[in-house]
């Protein structure tokens, strides 16, 4: 065991989606709470929270790997290593594993527990080895302290959890049931992100439109209520949202992408495979033409909207016919930008003893060919952009001197030059496009 002091400094390192980003984010509030200093890059810090994502394959032994490297690289002159504590869906799948594996870890805690860090940390400096993976439902969010982020842009939990349980994903084991928090705790939360400069709020969930609430009247709504009740904050001026599933896209929220002009244009929509064979396979819960109907739908309701998706090729069974179909399908829809990805079998899922696993070379093979596609699509999208005028969210300076970087209301990112701050509104006309950024200039 290693030698143990109580921790006067933090670093969080997170990984996988924008959860895990606002989960972090919500450590890291809560370590400062509690009087502990962030470590700047390059300092070395008393305690590490590794808060991992479970999605891709081998990420455990990547956080094995992790672990090895800070208990090697980070050894103090008298023999002590930081303090290591896992977090987040690696450590609610393997907790117990990773205890009995890595000797160098003292702490690991489930993305539903994580408030209750200080605890640990106090067991933890004692020279307990300390584990908590409970899912109490929402009692995370009341003890955390109040928000603290200053950005332009920031991250609202406002869902967590997924009921759909496709066969492939290991979300409903690692995140619990579908939970919706409370309507007046998010409107807070939201306030206090703008009241510090939040120009940009991102509402997220595992399905965040499957959000469900009652508004202050005690009338029920869905996720459009509350982007409405949202856009009516006068220093708020974006609202975005993500990720989506199919089936939750209500009429009303349909409608808002085209009455709300603060919900920005730009929707993720994940669709996974263009072929209804897969869909029934990875427990879908939709077909390739309902797919299609919303996104018909959608652009009807918000012309200029973009559309991004994400897709699994190689699911067990996936012919060749099946493959070629998830390329028409992105044929028909021309996505402004998508993730795309190997099936990897994740440990206790029904698709990981299907038969007919797809050889890694079949996979490979079509994982190219649809980045190429997609690829194609992102490129025309932004080319199509040239000559728009819009307004950029300032987000960083860009490499060169009087240069900035923002996104525009399409999720685009944009370089220009001119006299400006971070978080302000600049209004631009877009010049020229690459498959990853535009070039503008200020108007």
């Amino acid at each position: 065991m290693n030698k143990v002091t109580a921790p006067k400094s933090f670093r969080v390192k997170s990984f996988g989606c924008q959860m895990n980003v606002y989960d972090g984010e919500r450590m890291a509030e809560l370590l400062g709470a509690q009087g502990m200093e962030a470590a700047g890059e390059g300092e070395d810090a008393d305690l590490v929270v590794l808060n991992t994502c479970h999605i891709r394959e081998k990420a455990a032994e990547k956080v094995y790997s992790d672990i090895g490297r800070i208990v090697k690289d980070w050894r103090r002159d008298d023999g002590s290593s930081p303090m290591i504590a896992v977090a987040g869906c690696v450590a609610q799948a393997e907790g117990e594993e990773i205890m009995k594996r890595a000797k160098g870890v003292s702490m690991v805690v489930g993305p539903q527990a994580y408030h209750r860090l200080p605890e640990m940390i106090g067991k933890a400096s004692a020279g307990e080895r300390v584990t908590d993976t409970d899912m109490p439902a929402e009692a995370k969010f009341g003890a955390l302290p109040a928000r603290r982020k200053r950005a332009p842009s920031a991250f609202l939990t406002v869902q967590e959890g997924c009921d759909k349980f496709c066969t492939y994903c290991v979300v409903p084991y690692t995140r619990g049931a579908e939970i919706s928090r409370p309507f007046a705790d998010l409107v807070e939360e939201a306030k206090l992100l703008v009241d510090q400069g939040a120009r940009e709020i991102t509402l997220l969930g595992q399905n965040v439109n499957a959000w469900t609430g009652e508004d202050a009247k005690g009338r029920a709504i869905g996720l459009d209520g509350l982007i409405r009740e949202l856009a009516a904050m006068p220093d708020l001026a974006r609202i975005r949202y993500t990720t989506s599933h199919p089936n939750d896209m209500t009429d009303a929220l349909i409608a808002a992408h085209g009455e709300v002009g603060k919900l920005m244009p730009y929707l993720h929509l994940p669709v996974q495979a263009g072929s209804d064979p897969i869909l029934a396979a990875m427990n879908r819960s939709h077909s390739v033409d309902s797919y299609l109907r919303i996104i018909e739908r959608v652009r009807d309701a918000r012309p200029d909207i973009a559309i991004s998706g994400d897709f699994i090729v190689g699911f067990p069974g996936e012919s060749d016919a099946d493959f070629e179909a998830t390329l028409r399908l992105v044929e028909q829809v021309r996505y402004a930008a998508a993730f795309s990805f190997k099936y990897s079998p994740r440990p206790g899922t029904p698709a990981a003893t299907m038969e007919d696993q797809i050889a890694a070379e079949v996979m490979d093979e079509r994982l190219q060919r649809l980045q190429s596609a997609i690829t194609r699509d992102q490129l025309a999208f932004n080319t199509a952009s040239v000559g728009r005028t819009c307004d950029v969210l300032v987000e960083r300076t860009g490499r060169r001197d009087g240069q900035w970087l923002g996104k525009t209301p399409w999720l685009q990112s944009a370089h220009f030059t001119g006299e400006c701050k971070v978080g302000d509104l600049v209004t631009v006309q877009l010049v020229e496009a690459g498959p990853n950024s535009l070039s503008a200039v200020t108007v």
